[in-house]
């Protein structure tokens, strides 16, 4: 308890009150929450830089940086201009309640040094007694032992001291260089630390000047751009833009909540140097009827209150060029904002106009393709050509659609043939199958392909061709007798593309014509009359073709017409092979696709008889006729 009396009793200093202020600072927590939004606010300033699409906007974020770096100077001036004064008002606080630092270490350092002595002093006197206790009287000694405690006690205390003494130093050295760390102004230069573009002192004013020349020239360069642009690029644009007025008024609104802060430290300085000037005017005009002690007494109040007011002004000055440059920073901001807002009313009416013109176009092409389908049902009564116009007048629509929307969308020719280019190369790889059949398409419906109702064969199966798509061929398959198929109740489908494949068997009739040659084969006895016979045999098969010979006849002109070249009219023939049995009478004749089994039962009447007609002709083997296919002289297969 001693020692902490001792101590209290050196730690305390004579009590004074401070200096009346007129005038009060901000805080140095107050001051440092302004600084550090003001940086946050310079920071932002990345996010402007990243919008900037065009030489215009970037002459923009080139004046909104450079008073953004004059406001963040100012920012940091004010920060130092007000630690300063923070300090001075500081000290002679400091000084009345604690002796001033300096000098309250000086003291406990002189206090240390006396306890260090005091030590010193007391452990002489304790060696002295007690030699003298080792060679004094007996008497003496019992006294002698009493001051020697007493010493030692002194002894002890003096040690105490110094030893605390020792500690408080050790601690005050240390604390005042963890204070001197977390003061104001090392705050406030490792802040500035954080902001490299603050390295290089700018010309004061260089900011203020520069951003009202570049706004007359903004609004005709933003709105050109969009002049050669498709739907795409359009839409692209317009989302760019809308995200660039936004990120606009969120800088705005920080530049407004930077510029409330600025406010509400500035209106308390403002206030007292009002209030200063409005005392210095009351202690101006006291002056006439004051004596000579009043005098005194005014010029020392207004020696206080001028000093104040510097000491104030160096804190306004710098506020009021930031009010200032905010002014200068928010209409720039306006400037670039109305001027995006032109280019967005521009490009999208633009955008208007092309979606309207697109979809006009896409109604022209409706209204051609709704035009050419009446006029192919009313002037085209063929069904097959009707069916091929028609899958053409498809084709061509879809074709002048997708163009016509190629165009609308695409920027320009050349990225439109890019466009394409890749488009057609991912296509010609991944539906190389699908394109193959495309062409094998064309093929079929070909001036020498198939049309619907042909008799085609594929692969082996025999069928009837009932659609032609763009990818598939469907077949109605035929099945039965050789000489008279019939539909078997299924659909065969195939694609296109088997017309390109060479190891597939595709027959399919000459255009124009629906006839196929069938032969009957009989053999007579050896002594028969060939020539009755083959003349009796013809004469049967004629009588049954001159029923159908002009169909014949006219299909015969039609694939002549075809083909561009001569080849001898359809007509039954007979052949004479001997063999073995006998003498082989073979007859061939064409005849009607369609009624190929009413022909054939006609023709087989007819010979039989022929063969019965007196002189009766007499056959060997197996003694009735034997009437096939010819599938060797046929032009067609079926």
């Amino acid at each position: 308890m001693l020692t902490l009396s001792v101590l209290l009793l050196l730690l305390q200093t004579p009590a004074t009150q401070p200096a009346a202020q007129v005038i009060t600072p901000p805080s140095a927590q107050d001051t440092l929450a302004y600084l550090n939004q003001a940086i946050d606010w310079y920071r932002h300033l990345s996010v402007e830089e990243g919008i900037a699409g065009d030489s215009a906007d970037l002459r923009f974020v080139n004046d909104d940086r450079q008073i953004a770096k004059q406001v963040l100077q100012l920012s940091f001036e004010f920060a130092r201009a007000n630690a300063k004064l923070l300090a001075s008002q500081k000290a002679p606080a400091t000084t009345a309640n604690d002796s001033d630092e300096p000098q309250r270490g000086r003291g406990m350092a002189r206090a240390a040094a006396t306890a260090e002595a005091q030590v010193k002093d007391a452990q002489a006197e304790l060696e002295t007694l007690k030699q003298k206790l080792r060679t004094a009287p007996e008497k003496q000694q019992a006294k002698l032992q009493t001051t020697i405690d007493e010493v030692q006690s002194e002894l002890n205390l003096a040690q105490t001291r110094s030893e605390t003494f020792r500690n408080i130093l050790q601690f005050m050295g240390e604390g005042g260089e963890a204070v001197t760390k977390n003061s104001l102004p090392t705050q406030i230069d490792e802040l500035q630390k954080s902001i490299p573009e603050l390295e290089p002192e700018p010309k004061a004013g260089a900011a203020q000047s520069s951003p009202s020349p570049n706004a007359p020239n903004q609004t005709v360069q933003s709105t050109s751009r969009g002049s050669a642009s498709g739907i795409l690029d359009l839409i692209t644009d317009l989302f760019a833009l809308s995200r660039k007025m936004r990120t606009l008024d969120q800088t705005t609104d920080l530049t407004n909540d930077l510029a409330k802060s600025l406010q509400g430290i500035r209106q308390p300085l403002t206030r007292g140097l009002t209030a200063a000037a409005k005392r210095g005017e009351e202690l101006a005009k006291a002056a006439d009827t004051s004596d000579a002690s009043q005098l005194q007494q005014q010029k020392r109040e207004l020696d206080e209150l001028t000093a104040n007011f510097k000491q104030a002004s160096t804190l306004v000055v710098p506020l009021g060029r930031q009010s200032f440059l905010f002014d200068l920073y928010k209409k720039n901001l306006a400037r670039w904002r109305a001027s995006i807002q032109s280019q967005y009313s521009v490009e999208l009416r633009s955008l208007l106009l092309r979606v309207g013109a697109l979809a006009l176009a896409l109604g022209v092409v409706f209204i051609l393709a709704e035009i050419w389908r009446r006029a192919t049902f009313r002037y085209v009564k063929d069904i097959r050509r009707r069916y091929q116009f028609l899958l053409l007048r498809r084709i061509v629509m879809w074709f002048a659609i997708g163009l016509t929307i190629a165009f609308g969308l695409a920027t320009e020719i050349g990225s439109l043939a890019t466009f394409a280019g890749l488009i057609t190369a991912g296509i010609a790889v991944a539906l190389q199958n699908v394109i193959l059949a495309i062409a094998g398409y064309f093929f079929l419906v070909g001036k020498y392909g198939v049309r619907v109702g042909d008799r085609v064969q594929i692969s082996g199966v025999t069928g009837k061709v009932i659609d032609i798509g763009m990818v598939r061929l469907h077949l109605m398959e035929l099945g039965g007798s050789v000489l008279d198929p019939q539909p078997t109740g299924r659909v065969v489908v195939f694609s296109n593309s088997i017309v390109f494949q060479p190891t597939a068997s595709f027959y399919k009739q000459i255009p124009g014509t629906n006839f196929v040659w069938h032969e009957v084969k009989l053999i007579l006895a050896p002594d028969s009359d060939y020539t009755l016979a083959e003349k009796r045999l013809l004469s049967a098969v004629e009588k049954v073709f001159a029923k159908y010979q002009d169909k014949i006849v006219q299909q015969h002109r039609v694939m002549e017409s075809a083909y561009s070249f001569g080849v001898e009219a359809p007509a039954p023939k007979s052949r004479l092979h001997l063999n073995q049995s006998g003498l082989e009478v073979v007859i061939r004749y064409p005849l009607e696709l369609a009624r190929s089994a009413e022909i054939d039962d006609e023709i087989t009447r007819g010979l039989l008889e022929a063969l019965e007609q007196p002189p009766k002709l007499k056959l060997v083997g197996s003694g009735t006729p034997n009437i096939q296919r010819v599938t060797d002289l046929a032009p067609a297969a079926g």
